[in-house]
């Protein structure tokens, strides 16, 4: 008797998990097209994915990737049918018209959700610990985007860039850069400048200035110029951890000019510098201190006139860095 009632009981089960299965066989398209509808709802753009369901038509139901120009092609309708711009309600009103319109349904009930978005990327790169791209999905602000991409780097500069294409009243877009202070944004101070992020932004970290140090000390090489506070040829031989042996009593300042590609050369008393006969002499971002050797000739220490470009020099710095 118990053997028996123990069959009945497993024979049940059986039946009843393979009538589950069938039945959610049969609706695998509109149930993965219904469990991936949980997207905040923006505006459709190209190379969306979208879920497209036409009740009573399983032919119709299914998951439509936007062209590149912003439309979608449904099976038995000659027309294509533009998404992009539009939200999800709007395009379910096109549907049904063009449905209604090519005598493909009488009324038809079409529901439109959003499986994935691919047209909202914010990009964040440079001095940043993981420079990634995403999608803005919700409300998306500039912290939220410098906290995906890792917080900021070590080396960074001042500012932060934002690079969006704002759109103007005559329907042109045309390219517009935000500068925001990193010390600000981070502290709290100006809460403004957590500006909200709709994609399509480019948010670049650039590096901090350097200065290059090459000739007679310790350890040549370049070093950034920490939080925008200003270099001196004092900083850079301390960074670069003393004069070496027979450092000559001038050094040499090369300054690229803005724009041109020339350089200047500036000559600095370094002795009087050192005995505080001199004022310190500030750097800027991108030049070379050269101290040359105390028996080289003092033409030689001019480098604009000898066959070592400052490129070269600056190579010779980077390589010494790393």
């Amino acid at each position: 008797m118990k053997k028996t009632v123990l069959a009945i009981l497993a024979l049940a089960a059986v039946t009843a998990v393979s009538a589950q299965q069938q039945s959610s066989e049969g609706h695998s398209g509109t149930a993965a097209i219904s469990e991936s509808a949980n997207l905040p709802v923006v505006r459709i753009g190209n190379n969306d994915l979208i879920g497209v369901t036409v009740y009573d038509a399983p032919e119709l139901t299914r998951t439509l990737r936007v062209s590149q120009e912003g439309d979608i092609h449904l099976p038995m309708v000659k027309q294509t049918i533009h998404a992009a711009g539009l939200y999800p309600a709007d395009l379910e009103k096109a549907i049904t018209t063009a449905l209604i319109g090519e005598n493909v349904l009488v009324d038809p009930v079409v529901t439109v959700s959003i499986v994935e978005y691919q047209s909202h990327p914010i990009t964040v790169v440079g001095s940043v610990r993981t420079p990634t791209t995403f999608q803005a999905i919700g409300d998306v602000t500039l912290l939220d985007a410098i906290s995906r991409a890792g917080g900021i780097g070590e080396n960074a500069g001042t500012e932060i860039l934002v690079s969006r294409q704002e759109l103007g009243s005559d329907g042109k877009s045309t390219p517009l850069v935000q500068r925001i202070p990193i010390r600000s944004l981070l502290d709290g101070s100006d809460p403004s400048l957590n500006i909200h992020l709709q994609g399509g932004e480019e948010i670049r970290v650039p590096e901090a200035g350097r200065v290059y140090v090459v000739g007679q000390v310790k350890h040549p090489g370049s070093y950034y110029i920490a939080d925008g506070r200003e270099s001196s040829v004092l900083k850079a031989l301390a960074n670069s951890e003393g004069l070496d042996s027979h450092p000559g009593s001038e050094a040499f300042i090369y300054r690229q000019e803005g724009g041109t590609g020339g350089k200047n050369e500036i000559r600095v008393d370094l002795k009087k510098i050192l005995n505080r006969k001199s004022p310190d002499v500030a750097l800027e971002a991108n030049d070379i201190l050269y101290i040359p050797h105390s028996t080289a000739r003092a033409n030689a220490a001019r480098i604009a006139e000898i066959a070592i470009p400052i490129s070269a020099l600056i190579a010779i710095a980077l390589l010494r860095t790393y």
